[in-house]
C-alpha cells in the first residue's frame, strides 16, 4: 500500500476572478498538481472549494516531511516555471493568496493504519494565533479534551494539528470529514456547546481571516 500521509503539509489558498476561473482550474488539475506530485517527498494532493470561510480555492499537499520543499527537484520546478504556470499561478491571477508549510504536532506519531488513506472528501481548517501565555494550556486542552471528543462525532474521520514553519499564524488544525455537512450536525453543535476551552486556558486566541473554513473536495472528483 502506497504511503499517502507524512508529517507535513503544504497548503495554498487563493481567490480567482471569474474570467480566469476555467483556465486556472485546468492548469492546476492538468499540469501543476501532477508536476508537484512528481517531486520527492510529495505523497498525495487534492484541491478543495470553500463552502464556508475562505479564500475560495484550497490546494493541500501531503509531504513526507517539510524537507520535501528543499529538494533539488522541487526547487528546480519552483525556479523554472512553465509558460502556463507563468500565466496562471496563484501568485499571478490569484487574490488573497496564502501559502503555508507546516509540521505535524498532533498526533505525535501517525497511526500506521491511516498512512494509506487518501485525501478526505471534506475538510475544516482552522488557522489560529495563540498568545504565548496560554499556549501550553491550549495545546493540552486541544489534544486531551477537544480532539478526542470531536473524533466521537459521526463523520469526523481524523484530526491533525500543525506548527506553521512557513507563513502564519503559528497553529493550524485540520479536520477530515466524510462530508461537508458534519459541522452542521446536531452532534457537532452539541459538542461545540459543551466545549470549555476558553475557560480552561484562561484567555482567547485569534483566527486568521476566513478561518475556520469548510472545504469540499473538487479534485480528485467526488462520487457524491
Amino acid at each position: 500500500m502506497a504511503k499517502k500521509k507524512g508529517s507535513a503539509l503544504l497548503i495554498v489558498y487563493t481567490d480567482v476572478d471569474i474570467e480566469n476561473d476555467a483556465e486556472f482550474n485546468a492548469w492546476y488539475n492538468e499540469e501543476h498538481v501532477p508536476e508537484r506530485l512528481s517531486a520527492p517527498g510529495f505523497l498525495d494532493a487534492a484541491r478543495y472549494e470553500a463552502l464556508k470561510g475562505g479564500p475560495r480555492y484550497l490546494a493541500v499537499y501531503e509531504l513526507e516531511t517539510a524537507d520535501a520543499l528543499q529538494t533539488d527537484e522541487y526547487l528546480r520546478m519552483s525556479q523554472n516555471p512553465t509558460e502556463w504556470t507563468r500565466r496562471m499561478s496563484p501568485n499571478v491571477v490569484g487574490r488573497g493568496t496564502v501559502r503555508i508549510a507546516c509540521t505535524q504536532i498532533y498526533p505525535e506519531e501517525s497511526d500506521p493504519h491511516t498512512l494509506g488513506r487518501g485525501m478526505a472528501p471534506a475538510l475544516q481548517i482552522g488557522r489560529m494565533d495563540v498568545p504565548a501565555d496560554i499556549e501550553a494550556r491550549y495545546n493540552e486542552y486541544y489534544d486531551t479534551v477537544r480532539t478526542p471528543a470531536n473524533l466521537q462525532i459521526p463523520g469526523c474521520l481524523h484530526v491533525r494539528r500543525y506548527h506553521v514553519v512557513e507563513g502564519s499564524p503559528k497553529y493550524l488544525t485540520m479536520y477530515e470529514f466524510e462530508h461537508e455537512k458534519v459541522p452542521e450536525t446536531l452532534a457537532w453543535e452539541n459538542q461545540r456547546r459543551q466545549d470549555t476551552m476558553h475557560e480552561y486556558i484562561g484567555g482567547s486566541y485569534g483566527h486568521a481571516p476566513g478561518s475556520p473554513g469548510v472545504y469540499r473536495r473538487v479534485q480528485p472528483p467526488r462520487s457524491f
